[in-house]
């Protein structure tokens, strides 16, 4: 099963809210992936499948190595599903 870690600056409220989207869009389509959010920080050391957060915070994780999701509208469920579908 993948693992999906959902990303914001310190890790508290937004991360929180996204992964609840996260994992409605996992249930509209069907998939199951392990989600759990944290701060940027700790992403840099936690191992994941896919990195997903707020584009102007998450591409600062992009080492080359690392599947990242980098969303506009952190709420957009339809984003988040048109993001992850290729990537699941």
């Amino acid at each position: 099963m993948k693992k999906i870690l959902v990303v914001c600056g310190n890790g508290l409220g937004s991360s929180f809210i996204m992964e609840l989207n996260v994992k409605k869009a996992l249930e509209q389509m069907g998939k199951e992936a392990e989600v759990s959010h944290t701060d940027i920080a700790t992403a840099r050391t936690e191992p994941a499948d896919i990195y997903l957060g707020a584009q102007d915070i998450i591409t600062t994780l992009d080492d080359g190595t690392r599947t990242i999701v980098a969303l506009e509208n952190v709420m957009d469920i339809e984003q988040i599903k048109a993001q992850l579908s290729d990537k699941l």
